[in-house]
This record gives C-alpha cells, structure tokens and sequence, in this order.
C-alpha cells in the first residue's frame, strides 16, 4: 500500500471507557479504519490528561481511573480520510479530533515484516533482544567441515581433548 508524500493526519481524544456498540471505542475506530484500507492506525494511552470537562483523568497509584486519556493517530491520503471522516462522526459521543497535514517521510517495513536489517528468522529468541542483551544479526558461521563431521567428534572438539 502506497500513500502519497503530502498526507492527513487525524488525531482524536477520546477516554478509554469510551464505547461503541459494547465494545471499547478505539478498538472500533481502528478495526473500522483497518477495513477501509487505511494506512496506518495506532492507540497511544496517556497517563494523565484532562478534556472539555476539565475532569482530571490519571493513573497515579493513589487516584486509580478507569478513564484514561487515549489518543488514536491515523495516517492517509486526505481522500481516505475525508471518506472515513463521516463514520468517525457517527461513532463518537464526546472526544476532540484534530486534522493535520504531515510529510510521510519513510512508510515501508524492512524484509520479512521485521526491523531492516535482520533475517526473517532471528538466530536468537525474542526475549534476549527485549532484556537489551548484546545480539548478532549473523549467526556464527559454520565449520568449513561441519556437514561431514559426526556429532561425537563435535562433543570431543568441544570437550578440548583433540580427537576429531
């Protein structure tokens, strides 16, 4: 999917109790915009905010609310958003939206849908690239002999004594 250089970007402040037809408004807004063939949609949750009723929302320990600020970014073509603009409108009770107009600057994902740079399949398991353990894109390169060398001698090489 291509979107052109000169895009729209909508954003909308919404609170995360917000619902739409028993389900939780955002989910809605960006399962909606996923079906029209929007480019991009993402949730980011606030962790204080306050809107047109100057209730404070936040999620300080002391004060827990069910109500924290969310704000949804969608990212397309000013056609496509201007086409979902109307659903947008019948979906919300209360809330902000804004409209921007951005330069997309890079939108494509790197090879094998992950990070450019990296093999489809990584060498390592997910959890040590998260813990920011030190990791190799590359794995080790095999042994110039490995396919013609047995597992005992392998198990012998390793243990230091020699024999191979």
């Amino acid at each position: 999917m291509e979107i052109p250089q000169e895009s729209r970007l909508l954003r909308i402040f919404i609170g995360e109790s917000d619902r739409w037809e028993h389900s939780p408004l955002h989910e809605a807004i960006v399962l909606k915009a996923r079906e029209l063939h929007i480019a991009g949609a993402t949730v980011l949750r606030g962790s204080m905010g306050f809107g047109k009723s100057s209730r404070l929302h936040t999620a300080k320990i002391l004060r827990l609310s069910a109500d924290l600020p969310l704000i949804i970014e969608i990212v397309d073509s000013e056609e496509k958003i201007n086409a979902f603009l109307p659903m947008l409108d019948k979906m919300m009770g209360g809330g902000l939206v804004t409209l921007e107009e951005v330069r997309v600057i890079h939108y494509r994902n790197g090879p094998g849908g992950g990070p450019p740079g990296l093999r489809a399949r990584a060498p390592f398991p997910a959890w040590v690239a998260a813990r920011g353990w030190p990791i190799s894109a590359h794995p080790r390169p095999p042994h110039p002999n490995e396919h013609q060398r047995s597992p005992r001698s392998v198990r012998a090489e390793k243990a230091g004594d020699g024999r191979s």
